[in-house]
Order: C-alpha cells, then structure tokens, then sequence
C-alpha cells in the first residue's frame, strides 16, 4: 500500500505562513481599548461617597450622608449644602445625581451615557450618588 507524505520542510513552511499571516492581522485590526470610562466614573463617585460619609453632619447625626437621609425636614434643611458640596468635591465636567430616601439633589441622567455608581449605607437608609460626564 502507497502513501503520499509531505515532507517536514513543507509543513514547516505552512505553519510559519499561518503564523506570519496572524501576527500581521493583530497588528493590522489591532486590539480594542478597554473602556475606562466606567472605572474613572466609578472611581469619581466612590471618591465623592467617601468624603461625605466621613464627614461631620452640620446639625446632628453621625456623618453628613446620614443627616441627610434621616428624615424628610432634614432632607429639606439641608439640600442646597449638600448640593454646593457635591459641585466643590467633583470635577467641573462631571455631572451628578445624590439620591437618599427622602428625595435627591443633582442632575436627571439622560439616557445612554455611562455611569459611576457609589452606595453607602447609613442608619437611615441607603444614599446612592451616580455620576457622568456632562
């Protein structure tokens, strides 16, 4: 019984052309970039929950965040510092949203943009802070 065979050096001249020509397609379609824009947005709202759940309330409570989400007349009484606040902690091109149980200050987010995402929870119930980029 006959049998063809390929020699060693043309299998060898094959995979090196499969090789070649893959190396050449990666470098040509390249590879996509990852989209940090979720991190960076994350990291912005996450930076912006730690430095109000770490700071002293203006009238009682044990942090700013759990003043705010204490009751609905402490939601109201403090509204508009907690808003100039969140404008002073987060960068000018940043848009915002801080949601407590009793109501929320910032921005309503348009549809299709990305998001950071930052809860914490207080004695009170839960404050999410979401931010975009305006």
């Amino acid at each position: 019984m006959a049998r063809g065979q390929l020699s060693l050096s043309v299998v060898e001249a094959g995979v090196g052309a499969v090789l070649v020509l893959a190396v050449t397609t990666g470098f040509v379609l390249g590879v996509p970039s990852p989209d940090v824009r979720e991190a960076q947005l994350d990291a912005y709202a996450n930076d912006a929950a730690t430095v109000l759940s770490n700071e002293p309330p203006r009238h009682g409570g044990t942090t700013r965040l759990a003043e705010v989400a204490r009751s609905p007349d402490a939601f109201d009484r403090e509204r508009a510092a907690l808003q100039r606040r969140v404008e002073r902690l987060l960068p000018d091109n940043l848009a915002y949203r801080v949601s407590t149980p009793h109501g929320s200050v910032g921005y309503r987010k348009p549809a299709g943009v990305a998001v950071g995402l930052a809860r914490v929870t207080t004695a009170h119930g839960e404050v999410t802070i979401r931010v975009w980029y305006a």
